[in-house]
């Protein structure tokens, strides 16, 4: 069993001047929200171990530069998925954005589309699909599993004529992990922040605070199919065109099985240390997985991309792509679509940067760099 979570650090200073890092893009987010909505984001299950290796095996990977490349230059651009993207990253689905800023999910996509980037739209968006995606742009739709099959379709449906170009199947939340932060807050979400896409499901707990509990994990729990399995996912594929990705896989053999049923893309992820406490660090589990489908379908990584490096690494292990998750909300707390766009803007200038250094001239030679643990 878990431990209790230790008390939550201190947050560092915001810096005096503009944001030149992510990390500085969460210390001026920090300034700005509520201390339970602050930790409803930064927070993870049970210990928040998870989280801790996320970050220090994404820090184990020490790339190997080439050198002499003969080039000052490179381009971060290149295929994702079925399309192409100005660099190899995509804006993770993430609930409840309206939590950050008025414009929530809205600014966010703005800003996505404008940094020539995917972006996913969760099921627990605060806005509703098809508005976040009449913004431009390339927009994905992240699937939870609900407990009426009408409307799982319903969803998928509506994303499809909202234009979305893949779907994407949470696949590591039969129920919802704890979340001792949350509990301790009694976390509720503000009267007018709703999930906008589940019209007729039970949204009241999310409202109702209760001591020691948490209204999105009840909300959840009555609204989440636990029992979701290859079967269901199999109905779907035969019932949608868009792209399939499952997201949250962490054993090969689940990435094998998801290609067997016509999965596009796997994405490797600990929920962001959200979910199982003592899971492996997604990093971690990435190569193995990249080694079982080879190359039958794409691998993309989530969970601790905090910097242009980390997405190189990422690369050179053999994914994809990666998916970007808490730093966008910062971006949104700090300033709205404004700070959504300068966190992409940081992460494309640090990957550029990157590449040069290790003497890649484009995502190509990326993957044939040589990695070592530090």
């Amino acid at each position: 069993m878990s431990g209790p979570a230790p008390d939550p650090a201190p947050v560092p200073a915001a810096p005096a001047g503009p944001a030149v890092c992510l990390a500085d893009v969460e210390r001026l987010a920090a300034d700005r929200l509520p201390a339970e909505v602050r930790d409803f984001v930064a927070g993870g299950s049970g210990d928040e171990s998870v989280q801790a290796a996320n970050r220090a095996a994404l820090d184990r990977v020490r790339l190997v530069p080439r050198v002499l490349a003969g080039t000052d230059v490179a381009d971060p651009s290149g295929p994702l998925l079925r399309g192409t993207a100005a660099m190899p990253v995509v804006v993770a689905p993430m609930a409840y954005q309206r939590l950050m800023h008025p414009d929530g999910e809205l600014a966010a996509a703005r800003a996505a589309a404008k940094a020539g980037i995917p972006y996913a739209i969760s099921t627990l968006s605060s806005y509703p699909l098809e508005e976040i995606a009449a913004v431009g742009g390339t927009s994905w739709f992240q699937l939870y599993w609900q407990r009426d099959r009408a409307q799982v379709l319903d969803l998928v449906r509506r994303a499809e004529e909202a234009g979305c170009e893949a779907l994407v199947v949470t696949v590591d939340v039969p129920v919802m992990g704890r979340r001792l932060r949350d509990l301790r807050n009694g976390f509720t979400l503000p009267a007018d922040v709703t999930a906008a896409n589940l019209g007729g499901v039970p949204l009241a707990a999310t409202h109702t605070r209760q001591p020691g509990a948490s209204g999105v994990a009840t909300h959840t729990g009555q609204a989440f199919d636990p029992a979701i399995g290859w079967a269901d996912l199999a109905w779907l594929r035969e019932r949608t065109t868009m792209p399939l990705v499952l997201k949250g896989v962490l054993d090969p053999r689940d990435a094998v099985r998801a290609v067997e049923i016509g999965a596009e893309a796997v994405v490797v992820s600990n929920h962001g240390g959200r979910q199982l406490a003592g899971a492996p660090a997604s990093v971690t589990a990435l190569p193995p997985v990249v080694e079982a489908v080879g190359g039958r379908c794409s691998v993309l990584l989530d969970s601790g991309i905090r910097s242009g490096t980390d997405v190189l690494r990422a690369l050179a292990l053999g994914a994809d792509g990666v998916l970007l998750g808490r730093p966008v909300l910062w971006g949104l707390a700090a300033d709205g679509e404004a700070g959504a766009a300068r966190v992409f803007e940081l992460l494309q200038a640090e990957l550029r940067e990157a590449l040069v250094l290790s003497g890649c001239p484009d995502l190509g030679a990326a993957r044939d760099l040589a990695t070592v643990l530090g």
